[in-house]
């Protein structure tokens, strides 16, 4: 291969790499226990969320906290309400004191004077509750059964809208663990309906056709319309098919403003209530958004993409109090950026630029939601929560973009990893971006094993996000010795739209030349023994884990979690086949071929590579008979392999105990075929 290489190195505290060297001890290496290292990622406290007064004056934020729920130790989040410039006076908003309930999902009223949040009664049923300002006179109004979620104030502050799922026996989304099936299959579909309730309490009304899934929505200024993302059929299926429409707030009547050819998601009414704007993309699952930024009128006709060159992806947007500009949070190789825009002159301004993160909400703690930052109604301060690789997360305050740490709770923390650093390579036409994590302690002289992470997605990226949590896989291995590589190739978000759309039609092609040019990038700039290389990941990732040792003899170990083995058999089996239409071009009944090419079956035996293989056992996403299917194929042919089962486990595992379970299994791989010599 003729290419070029560069390495640059941006993140703080590296001078030493950027000068040639790289930090070196004079002891031996030191590598943590499993147990300590699990201990370590415990600690931080974790954020979930911050909502900013409309004055300014005060705030709540969501924190995790770990309690017993019977036997299990189980993560739930807690509501604070603290004064915005100095984190002073704190006291818990909630609707159960006393108990272990997960409460999130604050938004204040226009008036400042109130409080709405998501809390779960002793049922574990969500319900929507109000507190004043002070977190006291908490009462809940709504007497829901079945999931919901979301408040949002009407602009005269008298209704509340949410989404709900009423009757439906699970959480919505594809995430979450299947229910099981069992007898005749039912075709009972439990949509995700818009309801209104007077703030007051009184009777919930339903908005919208009963077969409409409602995904996202945003009041009109006026507060008579709704906009919202929606799809007539399962909700879980088809989010990547979803329309544009409004709805009347006192009717229910609907009219489609929309069917864009991309994904869409947080349409937002202008504060005129003329336009709408969205974000749109190709994207691999809802909430995890990255895209362009589109405009359109609200009474119709074609949206305009307002930024069609931009050189980034956009995670969230707000209406920043005028008829014109909108403030946005982009991913930018490696970066996250605050920006404003003018829609109208299709111009950016940036505000703030860092290798960390920032959002007033997210997914899971691993991706923003669908507020960058919250900000009072003048525009002139706010709220979010910061972080980068090495820093832990702390709620910020401050006028945009010069913010200020008003929590405190992770100052003692501890990192459990060496210096990170932002790479960038060059590959065919992309210049592509990761970051390289390096071990806790490196001894002059030494080359150390590299394992490779591939996200998961594809259209998603690896964020500069402090490191916790059980599944946090490459600091646990940073700290035993390990190098860890981070790419995120074509497909990813970060470089634009045209660099997320270049994985179309060829998943495992492209994308996997980026990874092993980054591999190489890497292996000649750092003390990584070339021989001693592994890949693992979830999701995508963990087809990447499945696919590149078909393609390649150079990885000495894989892990493969919630992966995907074979498209072809995989697109009648999962439930949410809708979503591989963007990327293969037509279904698998039209064009078979397309899929088996990227397909790691079709290259099975091609295979030498000892491979872990884990998945939760009511996987919606990725059915565990995909991991089946790659398990005996190895079995069959030699191949060093374990499969481990999850059971009540959906794409993502909950329950602490798996969790553990899944860290120590991986790290134990990766030791038995890799042999960092720390453990020698």
């Amino acid at each position: 291969m003729n290419y070029r290489v560069t390495l640059h190195v941006v993140a703080a505290g590296c001078a030493a790499l950027a000068a040639g060297g790289w930090p070196t001890s004079s002891r031996a290496d030191e590598s943590l226990p499993i147990g300590a290292v699990l201990d370590a990622l415990g600690s931080v406290h974790a954020f979930s969320e911050v909502a900013l007064s409309p004055d300014a004056s005060r705030l709540v934020y969501g924190s995790v906290v770990t309690g017993k729920r019977g036997e299990a130790d189980v993560d739930v989040s807690a509501l604070w309400i603290a004064n915005a410039r100095d984190g002073s006076g704190t006291t818990r908003l909630t609707a159960c004191p006393g108990m272990l309930c997960d409460e999130h999902g604050a938004a204040w009223s226009p008036d400042g004077r109130r409080v709405a949040f998501v809390s779960t009664d002793a049922q574990e049923q969500t319900q929507i509750a109000v507190g004043d300002a002070e977190g006291r006179e908490v009462r809940v109004l709504t007497h829901a059964h079945g999931p919901l979620d979301t408040p949002r104030w009407s602009p005269d502050g008298r209704r509340l809208a949410f989404l709900y799922s009423e009757g439906a026996p699970k959480l919505p989304g594809p995430l979450n663990p299947l229910a099981r099936d069992a007898g005749v299959l039912s075709s009972t579909i439990y949509e995700q309906r818009l309801a209104v309730a007077p703030a007051e309490g009184g009777e919930t009304a339903l908005l919208g056709p009963a077969d409409l899934n409602i995904y996202e929505f945003d009041w009109s200024p006026d507060g008579g319309w709704f906009v919202v993302s929606a799809a007539r059929g399962s909700g879980d299926d088809n989010w990547w098919i979803a329309e544009l429409d409004v709805i009347d707030a006192s009717s229910g009547a609907l009219r489609v403003l929309a069917k864009p050819q991309t994904q869409i998601a947080s349409p937002r009414w202008s504060g005129n209530g003329k336009r709408i704007a969205f974000i749109g993309g190709v994207m691999s699952d809802e909430t995890i958004t990255g895209g362009d930024l589109y405009v359109i009128g609200a009474d119709g006709g074609a949206a305009r993409n307002v930024l069609p060159a931009l050189a980034a992806s956009l995670h969230t947007i707000t209406w920043n109090g005028s008829a014109s500009r909108i403030i946005a949070t982009e991913f930018a190789a490696g970066e996250e950026v605050l920006a404003t825009i003018d829609v109208d002159a299709g111009t950016q301004q940036e505000l703030w630029r860092a290798p960390q993160m920032i959002w007033a909400n997210s997914v899971m703690g691993f991706t923003p939601g669908d507020t960058g930052l919250s900000l009072a109604r003048d525009g002139k301060w706010s709220a979010v929560v910061r972080q980068s690789y090495t820093e832990p997360p702390e709620v910020e305050t401050g006028p945009p973009g010069r913010w200020k740490p008003i929590t405190r709770a992770n100052a003692g923390v501890a990192r459990i990893t060496g210096p990170v650093s932002n790479v960038f390579w060059k590959s065919d036409a992309y210049n592509v971006q990761g970051m390289l994590v390096t071990p806790r302690s490196i001894e002059a002289g030494k080359r150390y094993p590299l394992v490779v992470d591939v996200h998961g997605g594809p259209a998603f990226a690896h964020y500069p996000i402090f490191p916790s949590s059980p599944d946090a896989f490459d600091a646990a291995l940073a700290s035993r010795g390990y190098f860890i590589f981070k790419p995120n190739p074509r497909g990813s978000y970060g470089q634009g739209e045209a660099f997320t759309r270049a994985n179309v039609k060829d998943f495992g092609y492209g994308d996997l030349r980026d990874v092993m040019r980054g591999i190489d990038a890497v292996v000649r700039s750092a003390p990584i023994d070339g021989d001693r290389i592994g890949i693992m990941g979830w999701s995508y990732g963990g087809y990447m884990a499945m696919w590149a040792p078909t393609q390649s003899s150079r990885f000495k170990a894989a892990v493969a979690g919630a992966g995907l083995s074979n498209w072809q058999s995989y697109y009648g089996t999962n439930n949410i086949d809708t979503w591989m239409i963007p990327y293969f071009g037509a279904s698998v009944y039209d064009d078979p071929k397309v899929y088996e090419r990227s397909s790691p079956m079709t290259f099975i035996k091609h295979i030498r590579t000892p491979t872990l293989i884990v998945a939760g056992d009511r996987d919606a996403e990725v059915p565990i008979s995909q991991s089946y299917e790659y398990w005996n194929a190895l079995r069959r042919l030699g191949v060093p392999t374990q499969f481990v089962v999850y059971p009540d486990e959906g794409h993502f595992f909950f329950k602490r105990a798996d969790q553990v379970d899944v860290m120590s299994r991986t790290v134990g791989w990766f030791d038995t075929y890799l042999r960092p010599r720390s453990a020698e």
